[in-house]
């Protein structure tokens, strides 16, 4: 009988010791599936994930799977699945890093702490430009942000036109999600705008007296006829100088964009013959806006001009970058006469 009792404790025993084997064997397993490291990453740069808008789980494991970021995407969905993130995919930019669990990276992807994207531009002439430029940092398509900035009653809404809305954009760098749409991205530059416009800036435009638009196109001027940013303020004073005696600007850089090659090294007497409202030869006043993003360089020069009497200003012969400025017409000649001799030295025709 005893022995009939030691044989049944033994096998109790060995009953508890293989179910124990058992739970430890598969929670090792489900241990590993979900804290072992299922990421592989690059330890050179930094890894990352872009989650477009609407994207659902199978479009998350697609993009997983394309950058070759899973090492065993069976696991990956176990442990997506415990996590119901499913229902919680959402868009964006994701940093990842090295020997990342499973856990890690769905509790990251759950929780939509994206990496900001540092947006950049300058050097912008045209809204088509300046599209294509955003639209290669986030997720708002150019044809987006285009249409917007077209849209008469979108623009006007925000105190614009689509012919001077340019105006609302600095070229500067600024802080933005990935999946950025263009009408969060655009209303976004009106606050910038609006906090640049600060009371001493407004003060300084209505004392000259200009419009916020009409600074920017004035500034878009400046900043096309010289990249120096201490001439910058003579250049103003002249244009300034211009409008107050009620002169055509006759601004070359209106010309290039009126013609819209922006290759042109040469403005020649021809193209003064454009029929465009940017023609300042052709028409009095400022054009409609902008002819490109003015820096704040730019802007600040006009609006902190320099009082003096020059009305003319012509680049001087030696290619520094400089003018010669000139408050009589025959001393502007003189200038313009050495600066076309050089060009003509250096077989620049157009």
């Amino acid at each position: 009988m005893a022995t009939k009792k030691n044989k049944l404790k033994q096998f109790l025993w060995i009953t508890v010791l293989i179910l124990l084997a058992v739970v430890a064997y598969f929670g090792s397993m489900i241990y590993k599936k979900i804290y072992s490291p299922n990421v592989m990453t690059s330890k050179q740069s930094p890894q990352f994930i872009l989650i477009p808008t609407g994207s659902v789980f199978e479009d998350v494991v697609k993009i997983l799977d394309r950058e070759h970021l899973l090492i065993n995407e069976k696991s990956f969905r176990w442990t997506a699945g415990q996590m119901k993130y499913a229902a919680k995919v959402k868009p964006g930019k994701y940093q990842l890093t090295p020997r990342m669990s499973n856990k890690d990276l769905i509790s990251l992807l759950r929780s939509g702490k994206q990496t900001p994207v540092k947006v950049v531009f300058n050097n912008i002439r045209t809204k088509q430009e300046l599209a294509e430029k955003v639209g290669e940092q986030i997720e708002a398509q150019p044809s987006s942000l285009l249409n917007l900035m077209n849209d008469p009653d979108y623009v006007n809404n925000i105190g614009f036109s689509t012919e001077d809305i340019l105006s609302m954009f600095l070229p500067d760098t600024y802080e933005f999600y990935w999946n950025t749409s263009a009408d969060q991205f655009i209303k976004k530059m009106k606050k910038e705008y609006d906090r640049f416009w600060n009371a001493e800036r407004l003060a300084k435009a209505r004392a000259i007296p200009l419009s916020r638009v009409q600074v920017s196109t004035l500034a878009s001027i400046v900043q096309l006829e010289t990249n120096k940013d201490d001439e910058k303020p003579v250049v103003a004073g002249v244009y300034i100088n211009r409008i107050k005696k009620d002169w055509k600007l006759e601004a070359d850089p209106t010309l290039v964009y009126a013609l819209g090659d922006f290759t042109i090294n040469r403005v020649l007497s021809i193209y003064k013959e454009i029929d465009s409202p940017y023609n300042t030869y052709m028409y009095k006043g400022l054009p409609p806006g902008p002819i490109c993003l003015p820096t704040t360089a730019s802007l600040n020069a006009v609006l902190n001009y320099s009082k003096h009497n020059f009305m003319y200003f012509c680049a001087k012969e030696d290619f520094s970058g400089y003018h010669s400025f000139a408050s009589s017409y025959d001393k502007h000649l003189l200038n313009a006469r050495r600066f076309q001799k050089a060009l003509d030295r250096r077989g620049i025709r157009s």
